[in-house]
């Protein structure tokens, strides 16, 4: 398994100890940035990891910053990423489970890095059930296609 993991200045720390206690794992993780507790735009980050995982570069992605909202809006803006903001392991183990989750979010300001150690780990290892939950990603699906076409018209303003 390949991990694209980034974070912005408020989950750096949280990063930095996340990658070291999953060492043991076999799984590959590259590290997008940022390189230290300087102030930075997560957009920046969230974009490359969200790309890298919808392109199929990389198998699943981790996003880092003070709360993993910003991280996981932005990285849902680009098509076929299902990113989630997670800081407890139930919700881990069943987004992947059900909603086949593909990049997760944490805050460096909201757990710890036990805990994030604890979430990482399930999510990176629960497969998804497919079955019903496989029907309702692709209405996700078709609503992610029907937006997307809306955003290619000519948009005119109604007044």
């Amino acid at each position: 398994m390949r991990v694209a993991v980034a974070s912005d200045h408020g989950g750096y720390a949280l990063k930095k100890e996340l990658l070291a206690s999953l060492s043991d794992l076999v799984v590959e993780f590259v590290d997008f940035g940022c390189d230290s507790e300087v102030a930075v735009d997560y957009p920046d980050y969230a974009s490359v990891v969200a790309r890298k995982v919808a392109i199929g570069e990389f198998d699943a992605g981790i996003l880092l910053c003070g709360t993993g909202l910003g991280m996981a809006i932005t990285a849902n803006k680009v098509p076929g990423i299902r990113a989630v903001t997670v800081h407890d392991a139930f919700s881990a183990k069943a987004t992947r489970a059900h909603n086949n989750s593909n990049i997760l979010a944490m805050g460096g300001r909201v757990i710890g890095p036990g805990a994030a150690d604890t979430i990482a780990r399930i999510f990176l290892s629960t497969p998804f059930e497919g079955g019903r939950h496989q029907r309702r990603l692709d209405k996700v699906k078709d609503l992610e296609d029907h937006f997307a076409d809306q955003l290619d018209t000519d948009v005119k303003p109604s007044c």
